[in-house]
């Protein structure tokens, strides 16, 4: 790998492992402040809910400013949302803060990877940092069940400053003063980010144009024939999985009886495996047979359905394990193509743009659907069940659809495959 990924990764990573741990922050404190059940899935809809109302900006305004930069500023974002949550600010509020700044920092993460990296490497990088995302998520839930359960939040309530009246009297709120820590950490790692030699492109001329330009890449990527594909099948994952860490919460608390420090657990089990699975498709998988793993989603869709069906914790741990290794291996080889495809047809920044426009508007009317089953009253095995058949039935048409296209488009779809083939030959 070039100089400079090790950087990217290691940003990427403290910012990330903060996300994770603020969200357990944010469930713990409004558990302790009472309030009503339906605002915990709810904040899986208010983090994701400026990736979609910005996508035709940030996107942009990641190819126009160096990706680093772009990085740096999204973090100073994220602890404007921290510091928000800890002084008073609504949970939901803040959270959507700390969205913003991720909005912005996803495009330039990801955009930089094509710009650095030919496509020989593409599969590979994306193993790494996605590997890493998924540790860090492992991490992150760890570190915030840990941050608010009994034994180290009365050692950071312990602390106190002199003549100085921080306002953290509860667990929860100390978990979210120490996180601000990690995000000052990754942003010193985004100022030593390597400049590309990728130009610059300048922004459209107001908010108007952006939309549009948004609006033709989204349709260029959607009427690709990979592109359709492998943007269907990362866009289901990542709705199903975002939603997921947040349902196993609840499913922890029905079938085993857990505590919210001992369902972070049990989340860090499944992105486990999702990070053995990345790494194993990293290593494994060509770009031009991304679309071999299509099946595993169909696989996915019922493992999830099979977790209603447990009730054993030395049962469900290696089940997470396996639902998350088949993800992982889902998910890297597809999202490589997609990388691939969206910069030859448009820039690094608008095409990771796209991706997440379309990724979290799936996160966030996934988290509409279990907010308005969790007011309804229906418990977290109804909605495993409901996020199982969507995903297994959303797989079997992806499935169908792209052994149509090999049909009906073989030319086009065969001299696609051939390109991602010859340009990891090529490099």
């Amino acid at each position: 790998m070039k100089k400079g990924f090790s950087t990217i990764m290691s940003a990427q990573f403290f910012s990330s492992l903060a996300d994770q741990a603020l969200l357990v922050g944010a469930i713990e404190l409004l558990k302790t402040t009472h309030a009503p059940p339906w605002q915990i899935p709810a904040l899986g809809a208010s983090f994701t809910l400026f990736y979609v109302i910005l996508a035709p900006f940030v996107g942009a305004f990641a190819d126009a400013v160096p990706k680093g930069k772009v990085m740096f500023y999204s973090n100073l974002i994220k602890i404007v949302g921290c510091l928000m949550m800890l002084f008073g600010a609504h949970p939901l509020l803040s959270y959507a803060i700390v969205g913003l700044g991720a909005a912005a920092y996803s495009p330039a993460k990801y955009g930089i990877l094509t710009e650095l990296l030919p496509p020989s490497q593409l599969v590979k990088a994306n193993g790494w940092i996605e590997g890493l995302t998924i540790a860090s998520i492992i991490l992150g839930i760890l570190l915030g069940g840990q941050l608010v359960g009994p034994r180290i939040a009365p050692i950071l309530l312990g602390f106190d400053f002199p003549l100085i009246d921080t306002g953290v009297d509860t667990a929860p709120q100390a978990a979210i003063a120490s996180l601000v820590a990690l995000y000052i950490v990754a942003a010193i790692f985004n100022l030593y980010i390597p400049r590309t030699d990728t130009p610059l492109q300048p922004l459209a001329h107001g908010p108007a144009a952006m939309v549009r330009d948004f609006a033709s890449c989204n349709s260029r990527l959607w009427n690709d024939k990979l592109g359709q594909i492998s943007l269907a099948t990362t866009t289901l994952f990542w709705g199903a999985s975002g939603n997921l860490r947040i349902v196993v919460f609840a499913w922890a608390a029905a079938a085993l009886g857990y505590s919210t420090t001992q369902a972070s657990q049990l989340g860090g089990v499944v992105v486990l495996g999702t990070a053995i699975g990345a790494v194993a498709a990293s290593m494994t998988m060509r770009l031009d047979k991304a679309t071999k793993v299509i099946p595993m989603g169909i696989a996915m869709g019922v493992l999830m359905i099979g977790l209603n069906w447990i009730s054993n914790v030395y049962i469900a741990a290696p089940f997470l394990v396996l639902l998350g290794f088949v993800g992982g291996f889902l998910v890297v080889p597809m999202n490589a193509l997609l990388q691939h495809r969206g910069h030859n047809l448009m820039g690094a920044g608008r095409s990771i743009a796209v991706q997440n426009f379309n990724e979290q508007a799936c996160i966030l009317g996934l988290s509409a659907l279990y907010t308005l089953m969790t007011r309804a009253g229906l418990s977290a095995f109804v909605a495993i069940f409901i996020f199982g058949a969507i995903v297994g039935g959303t797989m079997w048409v992806i499935r169908r659809w792209h052994m149509r296209n090999c049909v009906e488009h073989k030319t086009e779809v065969d001299r696609l495959l051939a390109l991602a083939g010859s340009d990891e030959v090529q490099h």
